[in-house]
Order: C-alpha cells, then sequence, then structure tokens
C-alpha cells in the first residue's frame, strides 16, 4: 500500500504554496515578511528569556513559519465544501464569531488544526467568513446577489475529485497530495475579471463593499496573509520605513509585558484594476479594493473570567473613544486603552492566580531530577518542581476582525446592521459544530498539569 502523506505536511506544503503565491500576487507581502523577520530577530537577541521559554516550549520554531489567511464565501455549499477541504490538511472549524455587531454582514469560524504537535508541525489559520445575505435590507438586490452567486463554482474538479478521495481512502499518497495542493490554490488566486457589470458591482457596493468582494468575482480570493511578530509595536514603528503605511490604531489590547489574546496590524488595501461585463459582450474597465497586509502578535488564552474582564474593558475604553476609521483620534484612544487596562493583571503569577488565563505545566529540572515529590500544584511550583508557561491564543477577536475589515474597506464603509448572531443557523451551513476554544484550552491546561502530576506520583510510588 502506498504510504499517505500527513494531513500536517499537507497544510504546510499549502501554507508555502500560498505564501509564495500571495507574495507574486502582492510584493509588499514580501516587504512585510522581510520586516516581520527582522523585528522577531531583534527580539529574540534584545530578550532572552522570552526566547528560552519559546525554546523550552518547543515552540520556538513555529513563529517563523506561522501565517493566517482569510477568505470570504457566498454561500452554505462553498462552506461545507471548504470545511471538507481544510479537513484534507488537518484543519477543523474553531469558534463562532459573529461580525453583525459590529457592522459587517458576515459570521465566521477559524479552520486551524488543533493538536498540540499539529500546531508545532505548521499552525497555518484561515479565518473563513460567510456572507449574510439575510442583512441585505433591499430584497431585489438580495435575490439578485443569490443568483449571480448560485452561477459560480469557487473549486476545480480536481479539488473535489482529490477530497473525496482522501475522504474515501483515509488520505493522499505523495503525488496526490501534490496535486491537491495546486487545484485548491486556485479558489485562492486573485481574478482581475468580474462575474457582474460594473452598475451590478456598484450597487453591491453601495449595500456594503464587503458584499460587492463576495458577490463580483469568481472565487475568494486570499484578501491578507498575516505572519505572527514578536513586537507588533515595532513593527507599525518601522512600517513608513518600509514604505508602507501602516492603519492607525493596533487593534485588541494595549502593549503590555505579558500578552494577552491577539493585537493586529494592517497595510490599507491595493486598489486594484478590475474589468467588469459591459453588457455587449465586452469589459468595461473599474477598480475593486479588497487586498491588504497584516500582522499580529499572539499571547496567552484567556478564561472565560479572563474573557469577560477583557470584553468589558475594551467595551469601557470605546465608551470613552470610538477609534475613527481615519485615525484622526488614535492617540486619544490608545490612551484610553492603556488607562483602562490597568485593571488588568500584567504578570504571570497574578493571571495564573486570578484564573483569567490559561497555563501548560511541566517539570522543572529540579522536577526531573527529583526522585519524587509529592503536595498540592501550588506547593509544587513554590517550590520549584513545575513551571508553567502561557498557552498561546490560536484564534480570533470579532471587534479586532471587524476594525481590520473596515480599516481596509474605507472610511465611509461602517454601516450599522441589526446584531444577531445565528451560530445554530452557521452550523447547519457548515455541516459540522465548531469546537468551542474554551473547552479546547481547558482540556490542554487539564491533560499538561495531569501528566505533571502522575509523574512525580509514579515516581513516589516506585521508592
Amino acid at each position: 500500500m502506498t504510504a499517505k502523506v500527513s494531513a500536517s505536511d499537507i497544510r504546510a506544503s499549502f501554507s508555502g504554496a500560498m505564501s509564495a503565491m500571495y507574495r507574486d500576487e502582492v510584493p509588499a507581502y514580501g516587504t512585510l515578511m522581510d520586516l516581520v523577520a527582522r523585528v522577531n530577530d531583534e527580539t529574540l537577541a534584545g530578550q532572552p528569556e522570552l526566547k528560552a521559554r519559546l525554546e523550552a516550549t518547543d515552540t520556538l520554531e513555529r513563529i517563523s513559519e506561522e501565517r493566517h489567511g482569510a477568505i470570504r464565501l457566498g454561500t452554505a455549499e462553498e462552506l461545507a465544501t471548504m470545511r471538507r477541504i481544510f479537513a484534507v490538511m488537518g484543519m477543523f472549524p474553531v469558534g463562532y464569531y459573529d461580525l453583525s455587531t459590529a457592522g459587517v454582514p458576515v459570521h465566521s469560524t477559524a479552520f486551524r488544526p488543533v493538536g498540540e504537535e499539529a500546531l508545532k508541525r505548521n499552525p497555518f489559520r484561515v479565518f473563513t467568513s460567510l456572507l449574510r445575505l439575510d442583512l441585505i435590507a433591499d430584497e431585489a438586490l438580495r435575490d439578485e446577489a443569490k443568483a449571480i452567486l448560485a452561477e459560480r463554482q469557487i473549486f476545480t474538479d480536481g479539488a473535489i475529485a482529490l477530497t473525496e478521495k482522501s475522504e474515501n481512502e483515509g488520505g493522499l499518497d505523495s503525488h496526490d497530495a501534490a496535486r491537491f495542493v495546486s487545484e485548491v490554490l486556485e479558489t485562492f488566486r486573485w481574478h482581475d475579471k468580474a462575474n457582474v457589470s460594473l452598475a451590478m458591482y456598484h450597487r453591491l457596493h453601495d449595500a456594503h463593499r464587503l458584499i460587492a468582494d463576495v458577490v463580483s468575482f469568481k472565487g475568494p480570493h486570499i484578501n491578507h496573509l498575516t505572519p505572527r511578530t514578536l513586537d507588533i509595536d515595532k513593527v507599525q514603528a518601522l512600517m513608513p520605513d518600509y514604505d508602507i503605511a501602516p492603519k492607525a490604531v493596533v487593534e485588541g489590547p494595549p502593549t503590555r509585558k505579558c500578552p494577552i489574546l491577539l493585537r493586529q496590524t494592517s497595510f490599507k488595501a491595493l486598489e486594484e484594476t478590475v474589468s467588469f461585463h459591459d453588457g455587449k459582450g465586452g469589459w468595461q474597465a473599474g477598480t475593486h479594493t479588497a487586498r491588504f497586509g497584516e500582522i499580529e502578535q499572539r499571547g496567552v488564552a484567556l478564561t472565560p473570567k479572563g474573557r469577560a474582564l477583557y470584553d468589558a474593558l475594551l467595551d469601557n475604553t470605546r465608551k470613552l473613544v470610538r477609534p475613527a476609521a481615519d485615525g484622526s483620534n488614535a492617540v486619544a484612544y490608545e490612551a484610553a486603552l492603556i488607562e483602562t487596562f490597568k485593571a488588568f493583571p500584567d504578570d504571570w503569577a497574578a493571571i495564573r492566580s486570578a484564573g483569567l488565563g490559561y497555563f501548560t505545566y511541566s517539570l522543572t529540572e529540579k522536577g526531573v531530577a527529583a526522585g519524587s515529590a509529592s503536595g498540592d500544584i501550588e506547593s509544587l511550583i513554590a517550590e520549584g518542581f513545575v513551571r508553567f508557561d502561557p498557552i498561546v491564543y490560536e484564534d480570533f477577536l470579532p471587534v479586532s476582525a471587524a476594525g481590520i475589515f473596515q480599516s481596509n474597506l474605507g472610511d465611509g464603509a461602517q454601516q450599522d446592521f441589526v446584531a444577531s448572531p445565528n451560530q445554530k443557523r452557521f452550523e447547519a451551513d457548515l455541516g459540522a459544530a465548531v469546537l468551542n476554544e474554551f473547552d479546547h484550552y481547558e482540556g490542554i491546561e487539564k491533560a499538561s498539569l495531569e501528566a505533571c502530576l502522575d509523574a512525580l506520583q509514579t515516581r513516589a510510588a516506585a521508592e
């Protein structure tokens, strides 16, 4: 029997191919990668304790390979098929995000690997949004958009066939895996010819720029790829030196000694030349703005208690100063954010003891050398037998995602939609339940704690 390629290896190949394609399509992405690599190298050189922690948790290697992408789909059928394709790569839907609360007519999930080893091998994620046509007020436009989407096929026949083969045979051999990556890549490729007339594009655009982006094209072109930096403030400050104009405000929590959740920034979306149907069998020139560059810095995953505190503090900040899309009040917003977030502990021990974040537990050198040790976890930590390390937040933040979307859709894109989370409908369209991120992180923490205690207790029993 021919050996099957692991899902993680297929995912790594696809992530690399996607990055190469996007670098060709959007040269500024390559510049961004160079900047992030420089900042990460300088950060590790200047913070040996951070480098040591990343090495101790076997996560240093993944930083340079880490990416997340984002796509926007138009139909339930597209979403369900995308779920099957990502499953071949070992990527599964985690979390439900309702962006209608922030004026963006989509709801979303993140496809990503979920096991520790899979994440270390390649932590590629794709934030995947489904257009909410039900939120379009114009009923006639809603019906026309639905008809346009019904006529397109965003997946190649080869991608569908190889997905079915993987499902039926429990994986793909090296030849088929390479073909699979090549075929699926076509779904994410940029197309400069629209599926609609310029007049229809403007009608969709007037309803919401994101609606025009989803409905008007042959496929859900990847609209950004995001590398992970260890110092997003430094990247933000250096972007102009690389002829990249950053968005005015970094989304997420403020600068901290102990990073929490997710911070993101980006550069403005490109205005690109696009051809539209002219109604006479020819083409009419126009432009479209969709693809941009984004950078992220990841911190500790928060417990429900920690997330509730984060959400409350962010909400309090925005009651004081709501960041303007044009950045005119960026300084005031950042000052308010820093002041408000003083209520969130900025020390790993304090975050852990308050039950605000998730941590993994492992034996220290002293713990490994010890014949045995007894006591509860707090005493074992205090005596130096066990260490704790923050679990990286692998997911996303709805307000931050919407902020990135809005800043790249343009200053006039902010629109109000009735907040209408509908996870049940989303999961029905997806064809599966999404994984609850809190349950997932709690399971990782619990397993690591039990492994430590079992190791020490097994030695004690053997003596």
